[in-house]
């Protein structure tokens, strides 16, 4: 196991590089003149234009201009935005916990409504509630999240006034140690059902699936012939062994959202890192660009390698690195 992590450990430098140098290309071959949007004000001067650029290295040959943000990157340093005139690292810092929360309270509300949809339709097999199940998740999985979003708001905020409509709230308490403030509970309530609703049709389907597929095995009858309870046989052999596909979309979705659920945090003005994303794109604010794709790559890459030694923990079956299980 040791030896696998540190392998993939180690994988994660090429996929960094890669992802930096496509990410690079593409910025730099977008149109425009980045010491225009630095001049701000003075763009038309030319001698402000020129000044910008040597300041910047802009002025330097591809090639140069390449290798020196590679030397950054080496060195920590994402570069400075060009709208903010701040570090990329500082609004990484700035933006990605309220991102980070929201994806955290959605997968898990997904997760423990789409498994309980999906045990309860795995029992009741071409029943009516696995056909209500099964139609729900449909619904779901088809509405579109900014629709859905605004309907709730609508509904919970403008119509009912149950739920503020809008923002992070401002009163949240601040975590001790990393100064990470937490959004007001009515004001996350909002952006992460609606985030919710979306992934638990397929996380519910793929439950489903999973327990069917093991309701006859083997296993489970000697477990009840050893005298082990209904509960104990669904919680720890089926639910268990059902677990590894949904436990896979799980991880992806957990990663898509961290990469920034864009339509939800601008429906609900979530200040994340998508829509800082979006907003540096529409800007060509391109430092912020670069290092926010960047910063995303490795933390979907670790997403991906933790949902991998999950799978261990599941089935003992599934070693990395090792021989395996008699």
């Amino acid at each position: 196991m040791t030896t696998y992590l540190v392998r993939r450990l180690l994988g994660l430098a090429p996929v960094l590089l890669a992802a930096a140098t496509i990410v690079w290309i593409f910025v730099f071959l977008v149109p425009g003149d980045p010491a225009r949007l630095i001049a701000g004000g003075q763009g038309l001067d030319p001698a402000v234009l020129e000044s910008v650029r040597a300041e910047w290295g802009l002025d330097d040959p591809a090639p140069v201009q390449y290798l020196r943000y590679l030397g950054k990157l080496l060195r920590g340093d994402l570069g400075v935005s060009y709208i903010q005139r701040r570090p990329v690292v500082a609004i990484i810092r700035e933006h990605f916990p309220p991102t980070f929360i929201l994806a955290v309270s959605a997968v898990l509300l997904a997760s423990a409504g789409g498994i309980l949809l999906g045990s309860l339709a795995a029992s009741r097999t071409g029943g009516l509630t696995d056909r209500l199940v099964l139609l729900l998740a449909v619904v779901g999985a088809s509405m579109p999240v900014f629709w859905l979003g605004l309907m709730l708001m609508l509904l919970f905020a403008a119509r009912l006034a149950w739920l503020p409509v809008l923002g992070y709230g401002m009163e949240g308490a601040v975590l001790p140690l990393i100064g990470v403030r937490l959004p007001e509970l009515d004001h996350l309530v909002l952006p992460a059902v609606t985030l919710s609703l979306v992934l638990m049709g397929s996380i519910a389907r793929l439950t489903r699936t999973g327990l069917i597929a093991v309701g006859a095995s083997e296993y489970l009858l000697t477990a009840s012939a050893k005298g082990a309870s209904s509960a104990r046989v669904f919680a720890l052999h089926a639910l268990k062994n059902a677990l590894i596909p949904v436990v896979t979309i799980i991880g992806l979705d957990f990663a898509s959202l961290l990469g920034g659920a864009v339509a939800t945090e601008y429906v609900f003005a979530w200040p994340g890192l998508g829509k800082t994303i979006v907003r540096a794109i529409a800007l060509k604010d391109l430092p912020v660009v670069e290092g926010c794709v960047l910063f995303l790559t490795a933390v979907c890459v670790l997403v991906n390698l933790a949902v991998d030694l999950l799978y261990v923990w599941l089935d003992p079956r599934v070693h990395y690195g090792g021989a395996a299980a008699a």
